[in-house]
């Protein structure tokens, strides 16, 4: 385990130089957010004006509810999608722009669509669990399959941008892929995850006492400091989006040519993950 670990971490200090030496590929998680934001409007604020929600969580509200699960995820894995395709442009030695990356993404959308579907229903049916009043055992049981779907479904998106396969065919490959790689898949997720939850927890505690600090001297000083405090939340977040998205088309690559990129080559993972 500790040889996966040391494998893992390089692995990801690798794609972090990757991604410094590309900041482009950033700006996928930030369209994709904007998106997002674009679509959660046009859902909320129809159903809140109609009153919807007045009359509990009827078939509509439920019907509703899925619909914008399917195009938060259909958004989330389109632009996740052009990230890695981007990224393994980059990692193969070439020099990817915004439009390689969506020009992949759109090849493959009747994949992303029908994968959306799936992690909607299955995202759907974890929530429910997870949300179940007065059953500890059912939303513990939930938040286990939670985990585990997650890291089941690591390597989908980098198999669905590489290979002329439906969304079912591409569930079952990432599964298999994460059996012959689950020390990688499963450190880099938690790692990644843990590691910026830590630094998100430190920036917000920092902003909000430096905006209470400013806060004494200028009301228009605290403003400011809280804003550029958010902006860094932000930022960080769009970091880690990114920086999981070269992780995860490295690591494939990893898996399947067994061959190493430029950034990755002095580590020797390819023969590392080939023994096992």
């Amino acid at each position: 385990m500790f040889e996966k670990f040391s494998r893992s971490w390089e692995l990801v200090k690798a794609s972090a130089s990757v991604l410094r030496s590309d900041k482009e590929l950033m700006l996928f998680p930030v369209i994709s957010g904007m998106v997002s934001l674009v679509v959660l409007a046009t859902f909320l604020l129809p159903m809140s004006l109609l009153g919807v929600f007045s009359n509990g969580f009827g078939p509509v509200v439920l019907l509703a509810g899925f619909l914008f699960y399917f195009c938060q995820y259909a958004v989330a894995i389109f632009f996740n999608s052009a990230l890695v395709a981007a990224a393994m442009i980059r990692l193969e030695g070439g020099d990817p722009t915004l439009a390689d990356g969506f020009a992949a993404a759109r090849a493959r959308l009747p994949a992303i669509l029908g994968y959306a579907a799936i992690a909607a229903t299955v995202g759907v049916l974890l929530q429910s669990l997870k949300n179940s009043r007065n059953n500890f055992i059912v939303r513990l049981l939930g938040s286990g399959l939670g985990v585990a779907w997650t890291l089941a479904t690591f390597l989908v998106v980098p198999v669905l941008v590489s290979r002329d396969i439906g969304p079912v065919d591409a569930l079952k490959e990432s599964v298999s892929l994460f059996k012959r790689t689950w020390g990688e898949s499963a450190i880099g997720t938690v790692g990644i995850g843990a590691a910026f939850w830590v630094i998100t927890a430190a920036a917000v505690i920092a902003g909000v006492l430096l905006t209470i600090l400013a806060a004494q001297a200028w009301v228009g000083l605290a403003i400011l400091v809280g804003g550029l405090s958010l902006i860094a939340v932000l930022l960080l977040g769009v970091f880690q989006s990114a920086l999981s998205g070269v992780y995860s088309a490295a690591l494939y690559r990893f898996a399947t040519t067994h061959e190493a990129p430029p950034a990755f080559r002095h580590l020797q993972l390819e023969q590392a993950i080939t023994r096992e």
